[in-house]
């Protein structure tokens, strides 16, 4: 059993009014005295799981949970083709951990996350790294157009017939060309009609990756409610479209001001989406950090994983 401690819903929840126009949903959960810690949720545009967390010490931690711009209970909702998704970018999710950080009166904080919210994650503490007291990642992305280019096109080579799908979802005379900035626009389309579909077929091919990985869940990316479906792709399509406003091997090249800060990478062996090779390099970049490989784990997880992630936070949190 990975989970330790018994459920732990939050004490305090509320929003936070960005300046722009933004309302940004956070809870905070176990010890308003504990150390606190961040969670950066993935997709970009998944938000933070409506459930209790069991894997933080309720009595050694503050865990501090939002969801991100335009998902989740966020407002604007990105299922609104009214909310500007103009002001949703790495760097406003950056400004908006530390608006938050300073809302909550937190000097430094431990920084979570997985998939998207590991380069979140990073790239938060590559620009705040006074800020930042450890950092615990899994399913290791630096969202490199490498990157983004293998989970969208590189892997359809082990399931062909599902990415011929999720190609030929696009108009005919856009599938030789960017098919993410492809799905980015039908993803702005006035039909409601429209972008449901393109969502459908965007999560069925994300459905896909993940499904012939040791311990994949069958539906892990359609699982979601129409709101939520459209707002996850319109905001992935909007970032990896983009390359998530980085520039290319921009985390990887900053790695150096990392030193000093303490991080477990955990990554599955046989991830699909985000190859370990990844995780390999940035181990490698980052002074102090330390990478464990889990053997029988994808990107949907395992109970391994969750092992490895809850004995790094154990660790960390006397520290």
């Amino acid at each position: 059993m990975v989970d330790l401690y018994p459920p732990t819903g939050p004490y305090d929840r509320g929003f936070l009014d960005t300046g722009d126009g933004n309302r940004l949903y956070y809870e905070q959960l176990g010890n308003p005295d504990g150390k606190p810690a961040v969670h950066l949720h993935g997709g970009p545009g998944a938000g933070t799981p409506d459930r209790p967390t069991r894997a933080w010490d309720p009595a050694a931690y503050r865990l501090v949970r939002f969801d991100q711009r335009n998902c989740g209970r966020s407002t604007p909702h990105g299922s609104d083709p009214a909310a500007d998704l103009s002001l949703n970018t790495t760097h406003h999710l950056i400004a908006d951990i530390e608006l938050l950080r300073e809302h909550l009166g937190i000097e430094r904080w431990l920084v979570n996350g997985a998939s998207w919210g590991s380069a979140l994650a990073v790239a938060y503490a590559q620009r705040h790294p006074e800020r930042v007291s450890e950092v615990v990642v899994a399913a290791v992305t630096t969202a490199r157009r490498s990157e983004i280019d293998w989970l969208y096109r590189g892997a359809g080579r082990f399931r062909p017939e599902a990415w011929d799908r999720f190609r030929d979802a696009v108009p005919e005379d856009e599938r030789g060309g960017d098919l993410l900035a492809a799905y980015a626009r039908l993803m702005e389309h006035p039909d409601r009609a429209v972008r449901e579909r393109a969502a459908t077929d965007w999560l069925a091919w994300e459905d896909a990756v993940v499904s012939g990985e040791p311990n994949g869940v069958p539906g892990m990316y359609s699982a979601r409610d129409g709101g939520a479906r459209i707002a996850f792709v319109r905001i992935c399509a909007r970032y990896f479209s983009r390359g998530a406003w980085l520039e290319e091997g921009q985390l990887l090249r900053d790695a150096h001001k990392l030193a000093g800060i303490p991080a477990v990478l955990v990554h599955g062996r046989h991830d699909m989406g985000c190859p370990v090779q990844t995780a390999w390099e940035l181990a490698a970049a980052w002074p102090g950090a330390r990478l464990d490989i889990i053997e029988d784990s994808g990107h949907a997880g395992s109970d391994a994983m969750g092992l490895a992630l809850r004995r790094a936070v154990e660790d960390f949190k006397t520290r």
